[in-house]
């Protein structure tokens, strides 16, 4: 029996067997390059923690949810310049999150409002944070079915306990029945307790009239905006091939 086959039961046993996976490369890199028993143990178990970072991060990725994997990288901020680039780059610090403020994102459709909201949860996730994105409709329809079988409280704490909460489309259609509570409870209760992003096709104004109620439209919007950014996006849809292939012939020729 070899040092590897004794170390594999006490390894395991201190919850530590993905070390197995880079103990031998180690053990010939130690030998080969002769280094002090500290060194190789700090190599050792820094593999160790870069994997279980990385572990953490892809489940992290997976509990938010996203529609698809988003980054700034794979934004094309050239498409519609007067995107503000530069704020963008700030709220990917994540430092909104630490502050638990909300970013409001507005603008029409296919100027990448929410291409950029699951990339900032993106960099979110990698931060560290817990993050949970979800369009506004599906929000509203899991808190309808979780009324019927009595896990609404459940269900609610999903959307207010997470560090971010991205709300992607709000406003789409007017908000009915429960939906205007639903909204309401879920802003009043992450303020000053968690980061918002929410992105809308409605200007800022528009939203209150989406509550039915001009009491409870005030006392939610004023919370939403009392620490807020609000971004307004400009530009051509990046969905209409036209324009989208008018660009890039644009920023041929001008190369």
């Amino acid at each position: 029996m070899g040092p590897t086959d004794q170390l594999t039961p006490i390894l395991k046993k201190l919850r530590l067997s993905g070390v197995l996976e880079s103990l031998e490369l180690r053990l010939r890199q130690a030998a080969e390059d002769d280094l002090s028993h500290g060194e190789f143990l700090y190599r050792l178990l820094n593999d160790e923690a870069e994997r279980r970072e990385a572990k953490q991060v892809q489940q992290r990725l997976r509990r938010a949810s996203f529609d698809q994997p988003k980054s700034l990288e794979e934004f094309e901020f050239a498409f519609n310049p007067k995107i503000p680039k530069s704020r963008i780059i700030d709220l990917a610090t994540c430092g909104f999150i630490e502050k638990k403020t909300s970013v409001i994102l507005i603008g029409p459709a296919g100027v990448g409002k929410s291409h950029l909201a699951q990339a900032l949860g993106n960099r979110a996730c990698r931060a560290g944070y817990d993050v949970c994105y979800s369009r506004a409709s599906d929000i509203f329809e899991q808190l309808r079915a979780a009324r019927a079988d009595e896990s609404y409280d459940r269900r609610l704490s999903r959307f207010v306990s997470a560090d971010l909460l991205i709300i992607d489309d709000l406003g789409l259609r007017p908000l009915k029945t429960h939906e205007p509570d639903d909204l309401y409870e879920i802003i009043s209760r992450r303020y000053e307790r968690g980061a918002t992003v929410i992105t809308s096709n409605r200007a800022l104004e528009e939203w209150y009239p989406l509550f039915g109620d001009p009491l409870l439209a005030s006392a939610a919007m004023d919370r939403l905006l009392h620490y807020s950014e609000v971004l307004t996006l400009e530009g051509e849809s990046y969905r209409n091939p036209r324009v989208r292939r008018s660009a890039r012939e644009e920023k041929l020729a001008g190369g």
